[in-house]
């Protein structure tokens, strides 16, 4: 007998039995006929496809944007699912002020991609806090358009925060305030309530089931759903993000422990990391777009093994720590085990993992007061794209001392590589230029790259050594050594030719 799950698409409670590993945008398309949600590139590049899932949080829904192509079906059980259909929800065809903004000034002309913009606008008076427009640009970060050359969709932008922030009040319910602006509709109000209903009578399953004898684990499938989207369609799949457990994220003592499922754009969004790494935001969104971000977790990027993973990457100089379990919380006979990330990466794609084990938790220490966290990236685009190198750094320091330090590198090994040796040469030596220059030495002689479609293995050579120049160039800039190193960069250049 076929699994039935409901859920509410826009206004309409909907039952189905489609297999849990349908791509959701063929269901919204295909079974719905709601064919304002566009097919386009079907791996989360494009934004055509992009729609708002809602999930009961407590009396409230929350809500974010996500690119459905890469949306397994399992994922909106018990969830509000809108489509740009669903924001007209009196049928009168009326335009909702971010649809008029953008008619307004020009930012439609094929058309193609409007749909998916107007959800990324839509999604952004949900989630900002102030309704910034920096918070704008990011809503639409992962919105393509080929005909207006963007200019027009940011005066859109622009003129809806002009509009609507400085009538933002903090105390009031988002969503009641949106209604009351026209921007959601008003059956919106009853969501929580109907959500509510469909739980009560169709409960969420528990997802405690981790060997792969009882179903493949699916975290944010990002990047699995690109790859094999066909060979999960028919196989039982547990969701990461059904488990409350292995989300969130908090200090305890002298450690920040992260849920295995939190997301990168709930990491950018968390006011203890902001306060302990205030450029983390900045660093996060060279990572991907959001609605991706809302979907990619820490743990499925650790587990892609990525020699250039850029939340590995950053992770390795926090000097992190995986709990690895086997089994569910409540059997007697699990288990677990405690992993360094430096340790956990053998080969490449290959991982200290065993049959039925998943990663639970992320724990790195809290950063000392005396200490500089600092990542680096550099892609063919700035944002949006895959590193051809990228590296991170934790620098204690002791007065103009090296008192510890964590330094990775990706796109120059096999794997995310912690630089070991790097890092036994630099921990107590003076930070000046030649101390810098004998670690970048170092540093090569501890790499292996190659040569691919992303730069040969000398470019990423120095592409690196420039890199880890930068590291010490941002971090001290009050230090004589920046100038110094500046040059070296010039240098390296000269080198590439």
């Amino acid at each position: 007998m076929k699994k039935s799950m409901r859920l509410i698409i826009n206004d309409r409670e909907t039952e189905t039995t489609a297999p849990a590993g349908t791509v959701s945008l063929d269901f919204i398309r295909d079974h719905q006929k709601l064919p304002g949600t566009k097919e386009g590139c079907r791996e989360g590049e494009c934004g055509a496809c992009t729609v708002l899932i809602g999930r009961l949080t407590g009396d409230d829904v929350r809500y974010k944007t996500v690119a459905s192509c890469l949306l397994p079906l399992g994922e909106l059980q018990n969830n509000h699912v809108v489509t740009v259909e669903g924001l007209d929800g009196a049928g009168t065809g009326d335009l909702t002020p971010v649809q008029q903004a953008l008619t307004d000034e020009g930012a439609s002309q094929c058309g193609f991609c409007t749909p998916g913009i107007v959800m990324a606008l839509t999604g952004f008076f949900l989630f900002s806090e102030t309704l910034d427009y920096s918070d704008a640009v990011d809503a639409a970060d992962g919105n393509i358009c080929r005909c207006t050359g963007y200019v027009s969709i940011q005066r859109a932008a622009r003129k809806l925060c002009d509009e609507f922030a400085p009538r933002l009040d903090k105390t009031k319910n988002r969503v009641e305030q949106l209604v009351e602006w026209g921007i959601l509709p008003a059956y919106f109000s009853e969501i929580p309530g109907r959500l509510k209903g469909i739980g009560a009578t169709h409960p969420t399953p528990s997802g405690h089931r981790h060997s792969s004898q009882e179903g493949i684990v699916i975290a944010g499938a990002t990047d699995l759903y690109v790859q094999k989207p066909t060979e999960l369609l028919d196989k039982e799949l547990e969701f990461i993000s059904k488990r409350s457990d292995m989300t969130g994220i908090k200090k305890e003592k002298n450690t920040v422990r992260i849920g295995a499922g939190t997301t990168v754009e709930e990491l950018k969004r968390s006011p203890l990391i902001n306060d302990l790494f205030p450029n983390m935001r900045d660093y996060l969104n060279l990572v991907s777009s959001t609605i991706m971000r809302n979907r990619a977790t820490l743990a499925g990027n650790i587990v892609n093994a990525s020699p250039i993973g850029d939340l590995s990457i950053m992770l390795l100089a926090l000097d992190a720590r995986l709990s690895l379990v086997k089994g569910s919380p409540k059997d007697k006979g699990n288990t677990k085990r405690d992993v360094p990330l430096k340790k956990f990466f053998k080969g490449y794609k290959q991982m200290d993992l065993k049959d039925g084990e998943i990663i639970e938790t992320i724990t790195f220490p809290v950063p000392a007061k005396n200490s500089r966290f600092h990542f680096e990236k550099v892609s063919r685009r700035k944002y949006l794209d895959i590193a051809s190198a990228n590296t991170a750094v934790t620098i204690e320091t002791d007065g103009d001392t090296i008192a510890d330090i964590h330094l990775s590198a990706g796109g120059v090994s096999p794997i995310p590589l912690y630089l070991e040796k790097t890092r036994a040469f630099l921990k107590g030596k003076a930070i000046t230029t030649d101390t810098v220059g004998e670690a970048v030495k170092i540093m090569e002689q501890e790499i292996s790259p190659i040569s691919d479609v992303r730069g040969s293995a000398r470019y990423k050579t120095l592409l690196l050594r420039n890199l880890i120049y930068a590291h010490f160039m941002v971090l001290f800039p009050e230090n004589e050594l920046a100038t110094d190193l500046h040059r070296l960069t010039q240098t390296s250049k000269s080198e590439d030719g």
